[in-house]
């Protein structure tokens, strides 16, 4: 008998109980187990806010770019920062020497205050950004309070010159600006809205600004992921960074925070399969079919990962459209030069270039799967690479939580293999942890791991990508956390056991 398609057993499972990655051992157990204290990743880790570093020249366009990513976001979960609202506030002393001030200089910026504000912008706090006064030099009343969001873009001069704010960045722009250009822009900036005279902006910019810039910005420019010419003009980097942000809004939250970690896109149809394989009503049978076809999926998003080399295939090539094109050349002579039509014996020997450019994926492949969960996942793995060597891992995952190795069979040379690493459930991380240091100690390179499973819980990501940076992790859904004893939340049950019918 044959599997239900997805929406008739998610109408039928609409009312099913969904365990949260406990023992199915009835519903007794189930209930006695559902007023546990849940250890929820967000209590652990508050929304993360992607950051977006924008630096460049004084002038150079940092703000306009800014104000057109916002506008073309259409998106009130973004915020701007300005670093030049975080200008020391000058002493009297210092007021009466203005012009002899150093505007460009790191120590003009209340550094500390700035990172204060983003910390607590990153632990979902709201914040309270300065009101400089650029006519009288110091901060005025009222601040300008700034929420929580999903999106914080930080511009200014210097945003990378200090580490420890630069390391907050998920992103970092660098607005590349003609020196002329940037001169001109000052000029009108400081003269109208605030109140310089001309030959003191000069007197400024030949003796502080310029300087500043070949030793403190400039050398910043090397931290950039993207070098943008001619700023806000700039509409075509302006959109790919529109269309990178919007991606990034879509994405878990620790997604933005690990670019080795990847999960598959979802559909209504992946998230029916979800509901279903969490029912605890779901035949074994059903079980085993819709968990099939989400480890198929994520096999093959897994497979993209690995490494190619262009390839060109089909060198005079003759294909049935060729052989089409020959006949209506054929035609053609026989209409309009009957006398060469006759010299044609054979029209197969004319034959049409056809090449086709694609890729290659490395050959050098291997599965290794973490008993007995992960062995689950290795008929896919065989239906998209015929052939390919399977080794095993038996991690203890009791008593010592999972840091006991039992035993292990690789294959030969893995060294010099590319890993697919099998484990359907990343829950603490510890026998993912414990499989991969194993990996690395016979010789592979941990960038040419990538760890496949279908749930992952946040913790579990944590210890893998902080402990291994190099590695890759591709899942199909992240889930909320672990509760006490460990097990993941919401789960899907014991996932060997369903799976193997051996509950």
């Amino acid at each position: 008998m044959g599997s239900k398609p997805v929406e008739n057993l998610i109408e039928e499972a609409s009312d099913g109980v969904h365990f949260s990655g406990l023992h199915l051992n009835g519903v007794a157990e189930k209930s006695s187990r559902e007023n546990k204290k849940t250890v929820s990743a967000k209590l652990e880790l508050p929304r993360q806010p992607f950051v977006i570093g924008v630096a460049g020249g004084t002038a150079s366009g940092k703000t306009t770019v800014c104000d057109m990513i916002i506008e073309q976001l259409h998106d009130q979960r973004v915020v701007l920062v300005n670093q030049d609202s975080f200008y020391n506030n000058l002493t009297e002393e210092e007021l009466l020497r203005v012009h002899e001030y150093n505007f460009d200089h790191p120590d003009a910026f209340d550094t500390e205050k700035l990172l204060n504000c983003m910390e607590n912008l990153m632990r979902g706090q709201a914040v309270d950004v300065p009101n400089y006064d650029f006519k009288n030099h110091k901060s005025v009343f009222p601040a300008r309070k700034v929420n929580p969001s999903d999106v914080v873009i930080m511009e200014g001069i210097l945003v990378f010159h200090d580490p420890r704010v630069r390391n907050l960045m998920n992103m970092k722009i660098f607005v590349d600006t003609d020196a002329d250009v940037r001169l001109a822009r000052r000029i009108g900036r400081d003269t109208v809205d605030r109140g310089r005279d001309i030959k003191g902006v000069l007197d400024q910019y030949a003796k502080f600004v310029k300087p500043a810039f070949e030793n403190f910005i400039l050398p910043t420019k090397k931290y950039a992921d993207i070098i943008m010419p001619r700023g806000g003009d700039n509409h075509v980097a302006i959109d790919l960074i529109v269309q990178h942000i919007h991606t990034k809004l879509g994405q878990h939250d620790l997604c933005k925070i690990y670019s080795n970690l990847y999960t598959i896109y979802s559909t209504f149809q992946i998230r029916g399969m979800h509901t279903l394989i969490r029912d605890a009503k779901t035949t074994k049978h059903d079980f085993i079919f819709y968990a099939d076809r989400l480890i198929r999926l994520v096999v093959e998003h897994g497979l993209g990962h690995l490494p190619f080399k262009e390839k060109q295939n089909g060198d005079h090539m003759t294909t049935n459209s060729n052989l089409l094109m020959q006949f209506f050349y054929f035609m053609h002579l026989c209409l309009w030069n009957p006398g060469r039509a006759t010299k044609i014996k054979h029209m197969e020997s004319y034959h049409y270039r056809s090449v086709y450019t694609g890729v290659e994926f490395c050959r050098r492949l291997c599965g290794v799967s973490v008993i007995r969960s992960g062995e689950s996942m290795e008929n896919a793995l065989r239906a998209c690479c015929k052939g390919i060597k399977i080794g095993k891992i038996l991690i203890h995952r009791e008593g010592d939580n999972g840091q006991q190795l039992i035993y292990h069979n690789l294959p030969k040379n893995i060294s010099d293999r590319h890993v697919l690493l099998l484990d359907p459930i990343l829950g603490t991380g510890n026998s993912a942890v414990q499989a991969i240091s194993l990996l690395l100690e016979k010789g592979v390179q941990e960038a040419n791991i990538i760890f496949l499973n279908l749930i992952s819980a946040p913790q579990g990501i944590h210890a893998v990508c902080k402990r291994f940076p190099r590695i890759k992790i591709v899942t199909s859904e992240i889930e909320s956390g672990l509760n006490e004893d460990f097990r993941v939340i919401p789960g899907m049950g014991e996932f060997g056991d369903r799976y193997f019918g051996t509950l």
